[in-house]
């Protein structure tokens, strides 16, 4: 299933999209895409539906984060070996886990907004995985059972106040607002064959920036969430969003091109759909 969350701001109500691409209310059947929802057996009875009796959605309404509040927005830095030799950074021998803030969260199309004195903005397409069930020091052996789906993330990230006001720790410039667009889908597990052999791009203004597949993470999915779990709890709904390729800005030589107002960003993940943020100037009060 491709499942969405549609409408205004705050006001989304859960969808699906049909074999046909069409968007299909589902707010008659569930109250959210949450928690409760994410649940395995839950997801069973969802898929169940015969999609056609369910409700056509008119009209082109925004798409809204696939996941309503995930309690957790862990990120893994520096998970693809080009990525950290275009950034200098040595290849880490463990995961590197941060975490993003809940409040940078937006729907994939939403706009990006720069922090008030942000200097260098920049982008990243990664995969998102969304846990199923409660995961607690769980085996890497069982770790895809505990993976509701998949999505894309925008790991959209401020690298001055990465790398220059955090100290060793990034969060400075993970966490600012509107910098983790996810979705346009929350694609379950059975459409995904093998999240480890997926073609993801993502373009600045019509360029292609970056270009990759998951196949060269250094550490794959099952490997983080059984390492995320060993940490802290995991529970249903809460997204890990585990590194980017290369082609950021960050690693352009001479001079990066780092993200200004009125830019347009696209990216995409094979089977995944794709997003498209136009990046404004910072504004009080979002």
């Amino acid at each position: 299933m491709k499942l969405v969350r549609y409408g205004p701001v705050g006001k989304e109500k859960p969808g699906l999209i049909d074999a046909d691409g069409k968007l299909r209310d589902l707010s008659r059947k569930i109250r959210d895409l949450d928690a409760t929802t994410l649940a395995p057996a839950r997801l069973k009875e969802l898929a169940k539906l015969d999609m056609r009796r369910l409700p056509l959605v008119k009209g082109k309404p925004r798409f809204g984060p696939c996941v309503a509040t995930p309690s957790k927005f862990v990120a893994i830095g520096l998970n693809y070996i080009d990525h950290a030799k275009e950034t200098g950074a040595p290849i880490p021998e463990h995961p590197i886990v941060f975490f993003k803030s809940q409040t940078c969260i937006v729907g994939p199309n939403d706009n990006v907004m720069l922090p008030q004195d942000s200097t260098s903005t920049d982008w990243e397409v990664e995969l998102g995985v969304v846990i199923s069930r409660t995961a607690r020091q769980v085996a890497e052996k069982d770790a895809l059972k505990y993976v509701a789906g998949y999505c894309i993330v925008n790991d959209v990230s401020e690298r001055e106040f990465q790398m220059k006001r955090s100290g060793s720790q990034w969060s400075k410039g993970k966490g600012c607002d509107t910098f983790g667009p996810i979705g346009p889908y929350l694609v379950t597990t059975d459409e995904i064959k093998d999240p480890q052999n997926l073609d993801m791009w993502l373009d600045v203004n019509g360029v292609r920036r970056q270009t990759g597949n998951t196949r060269t993470m250094i550490f794959g999915i099952a490997a983080l969430v059984a390492d995320v779990s060993r940490y802290m709890t995991l529970l249903p709904g809460d997204v890990i969003t585990t590194g980017t390729p290369p082609g950021v800005a960050l690693g352009m030589k001479p001079t990066p091109q780092y993200l200004k107002a009125g830019d347009v960003v696209t990216l995409g993940i094979e089977g995944l759909g794709e997003q498209r943020q136009k990046i404004v100037a910072f504004k009080k009060g979002r």
